[in-house]
Protein backbone atom coordinates (compact mmCIF):
# COMPACT_ATOMS: atom_id res chain seq x y z
CA UNK A 1 0.00 0.00 0.00
CA UNK A 2 1.48 3.65 -0.99
CA UNK A 3 0.80 6.27 1.09
CA UNK A 4 0.98 10.06 0.79
CA UNK A 5 2.57 12.20 3.81
CA UNK A 6 0.00 13.26 6.38
CA UNK A 7 -1.64 16.74 5.92
CA UNK A 8 -2.02 18.07 8.82
CA UNK A 9 -4.85 20.63 9.24
CA UNK A 10 -6.50 22.49 12.45
CA UNK A 11 -4.34 22.98 15.65
CA UNK A 12 -6.40 21.77 18.38
CA UNK A 13 -6.44 17.92 18.03
CA UNK A 14 -7.75 17.80 21.31
CA UNK A 15 -10.94 15.47 22.57
CA UNK A 16 -12.21 12.35 20.90
CA UNK A 17 -12.06 12.55 16.93
CA UNK A 18 -14.18 11.03 13.89
CA UNK A 19 -11.89 8.82 11.48
CA UNK A 20 -13.23 8.23 7.92
CA UNK A 21 -11.58 5.47 5.86
CA UNK A 22 -12.93 5.57 2.25
CA UNK A 23 -12.09 2.43 -0.42
CA UNK A 24 -12.54 3.68 -4.08
CA UNK A 25 -12.33 0.44 -6.38
CA UNK A 26 -11.95 1.18 -9.69
CA UNK A 27 -13.85 -0.82 -12.57
CA UNK A 28 -10.19 0.23 -15.04
CA UNK A 29 -6.54 0.93 -13.75
CA UNK A 30 -6.16 3.80 -16.19
CA UNK A 31 -8.91 5.79 -14.35
CA UNK A 32 -6.23 5.77 -11.32
CA UNK A 33 -3.86 7.95 -11.80
CA UNK A 34 -6.54 10.96 -12.48
CA UNK A 35 -8.59 9.59 -9.32
CA UNK A 36 -5.28 10.33 -7.45
CA UNK A 37 -4.60 13.11 -9.19
CA UNK A 38 -7.83 14.58 -8.70
CA UNK A 39 -7.84 13.82 -4.85
CA UNK A 40 -4.51 15.36 -4.21
CA UNK A 41 -5.85 19.08 -4.87
CA UNK A 42 -8.56 19.14 -2.33
CA UNK A 43 -6.67 17.04 0.20
CA UNK A 44 -4.06 19.98 0.09
CA UNK A 45 -6.77 22.45 0.33
CA UNK A 46 -8.72 20.95 3.28
CA UNK A 47 -6.14 22.54 6.22
CA UNK A 48 -8.69 25.72 5.54
CA UNK A 49 -11.89 23.50 6.35
CA UNK A 50 -13.64 23.54 10.12
CA UNK A 51 -12.76 20.68 12.09
CA UNK A 52 -9.92 18.91 9.93
CA UNK A 53 -7.42 17.23 11.95
CA UNK A 54 -5.33 15.53 9.00
CA UNK A 55 -5.83 13.30 6.22
CA UNK A 56 -3.50 10.78 4.34
CA UNK A 57 -4.02 9.56 0.65
CA UNK A 58 -3.87 5.89 -0.27
CA UNK A 59 -3.47 3.24 -3.22
CA UNK A 60 -2.96 -0.30 -3.88
CA UNK A 61 -2.28 0.19 -7.67
CA UNK A 62 -2.37 -3.62 -8.36
CA UNK A 63 -5.84 -4.10 -6.85
CA UNK A 64 -6.86 -0.84 -8.86
CA UNK A 65 -7.86 0.61 -5.05
CA UNK A 66 -7.68 4.44 -3.60
CA UNK A 67 -9.03 6.42 -0.87
CA UNK A 68 -8.26 8.56 1.86
CA UNK A 69 -8.18 8.10 6.03
CA UNK A 70 -9.44 11.36 6.94
CA UNK A 71 -9.87 12.63 11.01
CA UNK A 72 -12.55 15.07 11.80
CA UNK A 73 -13.19 17.08 14.30
CA UNK A 74 -16.71 15.08 14.36
CA UNK A 75 -19.22 14.35 11.91
CA UNK A 76 -20.58 17.90 10.89
CA UNK A 77 -16.88 18.89 9.94
CA UNK A 78 -16.86 15.22 7.90
CA UNK A 79 -20.20 16.49 6.63
CA UNK A 80 -18.43 19.94 5.37
CA UNK A 81 -16.10 18.22 3.51
CA UNK A 82 -18.50 15.90 2.17
CA UNK A 83 -20.40 18.44 0.45
CA UNK A 84 -17.47 21.04 -0.10
CA UNK A 85 -17.64 21.69 -3.83
CA UNK A 86 -14.21 20.37 -4.68
CA UNK A 87 -15.02 17.26 -2.95
CA UNK A 88 -18.51 16.95 -4.72
CA UNK A 89 -16.72 17.56 -8.05
CA UNK A 90 -14.26 14.69 -8.45
CA UNK A 91 -16.92 12.64 -6.98
CA UNK A 92 -18.94 13.73 -9.91
CA UNK A 93 -15.98 13.22 -12.10
CA UNK A 94 -15.87 9.39 -11.30
CA UNK A 95 -19.01 8.62 -10.46
CA UNK A 96 -20.06 4.92 -12.23
CA UNK A 97 -16.47 3.91 -12.63
CA UNK A 98 -15.84 1.94 -9.54
CA UNK A 99 -17.28 0.71 -6.04
CA UNK A 100 -16.93 3.16 -3.32
CA UNK A 101 -16.93 2.11 0.70
CA UNK A 102 -15.91 4.02 3.40
CA UNK A 103 -16.17 3.89 6.86
CA UNK A 104 -15.99 6.14 10.01
CA UNK A 105 -14.92 4.94 13.94
CA UNK A 106 -14.72 7.25 17.20
CA UNK A 107 -11.49 7.65 18.45
CA UNK A 108 -10.35 9.06 21.83
CA UNK A 109 -7.86 11.14 20.59
CA UNK A 110 -6.06 12.20 17.08
CA UNK A 111 -3.49 9.54 17.38
CA UNK A 112 -1.77 9.54 14.04
CA UNK A 113 0.08 6.06 14.39
CA UNK A 114 -2.69 4.40 15.39
CA UNK A 115 -5.40 5.55 13.68
CA UNK A 116 -3.04 4.42 10.49
CA UNK A 117 -2.46 1.54 11.59
CA UNK A 118 -5.86 0.86 12.17
CA UNK A 119 -6.92 1.90 8.63
CA UNK A 120 -4.08 -0.10 7.07
CA UNK A 121 -5.45 -3.00 8.68
CA UNK A 122 -9.30 -2.47 7.65
CA UNK A 123 -8.09 -2.18 3.67
CA UNK A 124 -6.19 -4.98 4.32
CA UNK A 125 -8.83 -7.28 5.65
CA UNK A 126 -11.22 -5.51 2.95
CA UNK A 127 -11.70 -8.78 0.47
CA UNK A 128 -10.08 -8.53 -3.09
CA UNK A 129 -11.63 -8.54 -6.61
CA UNK A 130 -10.66 -11.74 -6.88
CA UNK A 131 -11.76 -13.29 -3.47
CA UNK A 132 -15.56 -11.80 -4.55
CA UNK A 133 -15.43 -13.56 -7.83
CA UNK A 134 -14.73 -16.77 -6.50
CA UNK A 135 -17.17 -16.42 -3.48
CA UNK A 136 -20.30 -15.36 -5.97
CA UNK A 137 -19.55 -18.82 -8.18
Amino acid sequence: MLRSSSAPGGTDHSGPVLVGVTDFRLDRIRDLPGVHRQARRPAARRPELAGAHGMWLWTIPTARRCGAVAVWRDPAALHGFIVWPPHVAIMRAYKGRGTLTSTTWQADGFDPTGIRARAQALLRAAPSEESRRRRAR
